[in-house]
């Protein structure tokens, strides 16, 4: 099995004692595909020493991550934009807006967003999309720059039927990871009205294990128990599961 991670933190801290034998693991289990999410400028030098080590398997996107829009994001994007126009990103992400941890930065995180979104369309790539609390404000701004060229994923999908299909509509794939294995997680119970042709693999390593890790330090290796899980909600072979996921997030990222 080929399978894809499509958005892990693997310059995480939280992997520094270990990183290498974390990312050996998953290897072993059959994930040799990472695509790594910026946060803002402070990453952007250890997201270049992975893909540096490890050259065939990392694939890095740019982009100020919503909780990093502060009152310096001006100079933040221009750092987006400076690297974008160095070098080849795979997606400009993560993006959105965040509305969970702190709400006095809006105005700031839509423009953000939307100026992002315009540079993904600008050097034709995909965004990844974070929304925590903020659909309405999210699905506001992407019904204002739908088109043909604006194509992603929506990270970590956590919302409703109805939203998903809303978020579809928009040329996005949907981000599953731990979240389709918790009791509470509520998006098994509709997952399999969805088309697999729209599903996308993902960790967020390090956060958001699966059961039975649930709690503790996500990651990419146990991808294997977010397989398992569509594996039953779809009745297909977790190899089925594999390698049409993969092939959704080849149709992504062209790569």
């Amino acid at each position: 099995m080929i399978i894809t991670d499509t958005h892990t933190h693997l310059y995480s801290t939280e992997f520094d004692q270990d990183r290498n034998e974390m990312i050996q693991r998953a290897i072993d289990a059959g994930v040799t595909r990472f695509f790594i999410p910026a946060i803002d400028s402070a990453y952007t030098q250890s997201m270049y020493d992975l893909e540096k080590a490890y050259p065939e398997n990392i694939f890095l996107m740019m982009g100020l991550h919503p909780t990093h829009v502060k009152d310096n994001y001006l100079y933040e994007l221009q750092h987006v934009e400076e690297e974008l126009s160095k070098r080849k990103f795979f997606a400009v992400g993560e993006i959105g807006i965040d509305l969970y941890w702190d709400k006095t930065h809006l105005p700031q995180q839509q423009d953000a967003f939307r100026k992002q979104i315009q540079l993904a369309k600008q050097y034709k790539l995909p965004i990844v999309i974070h929304c925590r609390e903020a659909f309405d404000e999210i699905f506001e701004i992407l019904e204002a720059e739908k088109s043909t060229d604006l194509f992603g994923i929506f990270h970590c999908f956590s919302g409703t039927y109805e939203q998903a299909l809303q978020a579809i509509s928009y040329n996005m794939k949907l981000g599953i990871g731990g979240v389709v294995t918790f009791k509470n997680g509520k998006i098994d119970q509709f997952l399999s009205q969805i088309d697999l042709k729209h599903i996308v693999l993902e960790t967020d390593s390090p956060y958001l294990a699966p059961v039975p890790f649930r709690g503790k330090r996500n990651e990419s290796s146990y991808l294997i128990n977010v397989i398992d899980k569509l594996s039953m909600i779809y009745n297909l072979s977790k190899e089925e599961i594999a390698l049409i996921t993969t092939q959704n997030s080849k149709a992504i990222f062209g790569i």
